[in-house]
């Protein structure tokens, strides 16, 4: 079930105070504002805002056997890669980047940033439909700049729709097709990738695709493969 609010502060917070209250929230509903004043994104960035586009959150209620929690970045990435691509022709300019970003014409459509509350996840998700914030030095991109867009409800029930299929899939097939599937998605190996990890200074090299746990393989200059398990990453012109 889809629930939408005219304004909030952040849709994730809204859901965290929820269930910090006491309250259940089943897997499958979300909770979408048509305007956002305090959003965050990834290393507290700000994402706010943008009427026309698309900000909500959902819950993921973590039960016994289902894979690593941090995979579902990968899942929602290719949940939002789908419904982005029912509105794009052939997924035009599409592309995903690790973590949990996706790019359109090399610039950053669209965002995603869980939060984990009570052992619920709650996953926050804003994609750029009708218009792109200013993010100084960074590309960002909106469907809008490629021709005509949905709107945003009907946006939203496709993205309700592909996150409960991948969500399906990742608990009954498992994580390796997920992450095929995710690489196929991406930008391809061998893509020059500036990463910077937490506290650390940057790290140049190039895409060696996915570990088995769905971390970053970056291949360096001496030959050798680092795994990155967390860190912004940089592609050209991001």
């Amino acid at each position: 079930m889809i629930h939408t609010v005219a304004e909030t502060g952040s849709t994730n917070a809204d859901l965290a105070a929820r269930i910090k209250g006491g309250d259940y929230l089943p897997e499958g509903d979300w909770l979408i504002a048509d305007r956002q004043t305090a959003g965050k994104g990834r290393l507290g960035r700000a994402w706010n805002d943008g009427s026309g586009n698309f900000m909500g959150s959902t819950a993921v209620r973590l039960a016994p056997g289902d894979p690593s929690p941090a995979s579902l970045a990968l899942l929602t990435g290719l949940a939002v890669h789908e419904a982005l691509s029912g509105f794009i022709a052939q997924g035009r300019g599409l592309l995903l980047k690790w973590p949990n970003d996706l790019m359109l014409n090399s610039g950053k459509v669209a965002g995603i940033l869980l939060e984990m509350t009570g052992g619920v996840v709650i996953v926050g998700i804003g994609v750029n439909l009708a218009s792109a914030p200013e993010i100084p030095g960074r590309k960002v991109s909106a469907l809008a700049d490629d021709g005509p867009v949905p709107s945003r409800d009907d946006f939203a029930r496709a993205l309700a729709s592909a996150f409960d299929t991948e969500l399906q899939r990742w608990r009954s097939v498992g994580l390796a097709p997920l992450l095929r599937r995710w690489q196929s998605a991406a930008h391809p190996k061998g893509t020059p990738l500036t990463v910077l990890p937490p506290g650390e200074d940057a790290v140049h090299g190039t895409f060696a695709g996915l570990a088995d746990d769905g971390n970053l393989r970056l291949a360096l200059a001496d030959g050798s493969v680092r795994t990155i398990h967390a860190g912004d990453v940089l592609l050209a012109h991001t």
